[in-house]
This record gives C-alpha cells, sequence and structure tokens, in this order.
C-alpha cells in the first residue's frame, strides 16, 4: 500500500497526474485512518499502463476500457468486440501512415534509408509476433 507521494515516486510521475487519475476513476484510493489517500499495489502497474497509453495517443476513454479489461475477471463479449473494431481501424490508419512513410524513405539516401527501415522492421517484428499469437 502506497499513499499518493510514495506512488508518484515509484511510477514516475507527479502527485497532480495521480489526483487526476483518481478524479476520473482510472486509479482507485482507500483512505486510511488518518484520512490519506492510499494506493494498492496495482496502482503502480495501472499508472505504468497509464502511460503507455497516453504516449500510443490513447483517449483517456478509450484507456479505461483497456483498463477494464485488463483486471476484469470475466470478459464483456461486447466491449472486447468494441476493442477489436478499436485496433482494426488503428491497424488501418498504421498501414496508411506507413504507406506515406514508406514514400518518404524512398526519397532519402540509401544509409537514411537503412536507418529509418531498420526501425520500421524492428517495431514491425514486435507488433507481428504479437499478431502471430493470436492464430496459435
Amino acid at each position: 500500500m502506497y499513499r499518493i507521494g510514495e506512488l508518484a515516486s515509484l511510477a514516475n510521475v507527479s502527485k497532480r497526474t495521480i489526483d487526476y487519475y483518481t478524479s476520473i476513476g482510472l486509479l482507485k484510493a482507500s483512505r486510511s485512518k488518518s484520512n490519506y489517500r492510499i494506493y494498492e499495489t496495482d496502482a503502480i502497474d495501472d499508472l505504468k499502463f497509464i502511460e503507455d497509453c497516453k504516449k500510443l495517443s490513447l483517449p483517456l476513454d478509450t484507456i479505461r476500457e483497456k483498463l477494464e479489461i485488463k483486471k476484469s475477471t470475466t470478459l464483456d463479449e461486447k466491449l472486447l468486440l468494441q476493442r477489436v473494431d478499436f485496433v482494426h481501424h488503428q491497424l488501418k490508419q498504421l498501414n496508411n501512415e506507413l504507406s506515406d512513410l514508406i514514400f518518404a524513405i524512398e526519397k532519402l539516401n540509401q544509409e537514411e534509408k537503412e536507418a529509418f527501415y531498420q526501425k520500421l522492421i524492428s517495431e514491425s517484428t514486435c507488433l507481428v509476433n504479437s499478431l502471430n499469437l493470436i492464430t496459435k
């Protein structure tokens, strides 16, 4: 169990960020006898998950849904279908962006092309590996 300052330090976020996430229901806190907010140990993982989602520019409503799925012991089929549709839409968008990037990269010299393609290949391999898990 952590107080807000301890949690902020461990998760490398501000207390204000934790306050905000708590106020909108992304994080849950209980109160100590001294009326301090107390967070469970899984709040660190939740914060890291939220911050990772924010890096992907996901809206807070989507992050909330992803957290619900992550923490759920029973799966809501409707919610899962919405998430699958959302991921499908994101993959389409990424494919379009990738096509635009490849067009631009092709205008670079060979050394620059290789550097960009190496980064794309590395990230794409992780995505393909994740997708392969689904087909097994």
